[in-house]
C-alpha cells in the first residue's frame, strides 16, 4: 500500500524492522532531550505527517523494550491516528516507573501499525441474537 508522508523530522523514514514485522518504529524529533519523570506525561513529536487512505488507520503503540526496561509506554494505546487526519502525529508518553525518564532525539519511542477498519451503520433493534456467552463481562469465565 502506497501511503503518502511528510518528514519534516532529523530521521529516517519509520520502517519494518523484519520482513514479518507488523509495526513501523516511530523516533522522537526534539530539539532537546525530555524529562519524564515518574507518573508524568508527555506529547512527544515525531514530525511525521501521513495521508491514509479511506478505510484504514494508524495505531500507535508502546514498544514492548521501553516499556519492560524502562516503564515508558503509550498513555492512550492504541492511539488512533484517522484517516482524514494531516497535522503532526505526536505520540503521549507516560513513565510509569520510579525513575526519571530521559527521552532523546532520534530515541524510538513507539510503534505504528496501519490496519484496516469497517464502517458501520446502525439497525435500531429490539432484540438481539443470543450467544452461549450472552451478557457474560470481566472474568464470566472465571479461571481455568
Amino acid at each position: 500500500m502506497q501511503v503518502k508522508i511528510i518528514n519534516k523530522s532529523k530521521h529516517a523514514l519509520p520502517e519494518y524492522a523484519t520482513g514479518l514485522s507488523a509495526g513501523m518504529d516511530l523516533r522522537a524529533n526534539l530539539d532537546e532531550p525530555v524529562e519524564l519523570k515518574p507518573l508524568e506525561r508527555k506529547l512527544i513529536p515525531t514530525g511525521l505527517f501521513i495521508a491514509l487512505p479511506a478505510g484504514y488507520e494508524a495505531q500507535i503503540r508502546p514498544r514492548s523494550g521501553l516499556a519492560v526496561k524502562a516503564g515508558i509506554t503509550v498513555l492512550n494505546s492504541p492511539g488512533t491516528i484517522d484517516a482524514d487526519y494531516r497535522g503532526e502525529i505526536k505520540v503521549i508518553l507516560i513513565n510509569l516507573s520510579s525513575e526519571t525518564f530521559v527521552i532523546q532525539d532520534g530515541e524510538r519511542i513507539c510503534q505504528m501499525v496501519v490496519a484496516g477498519h469497517a464502517s458501520v451503520q446502525w439497525e435500531k433493534s429490539e432484540l438481539l441474537d443470543e450467544t452461549e456467552r450472552g451478557a457474560g463481562g470481566f472474568g464470566h469465565t472465571g479461571k481455568k
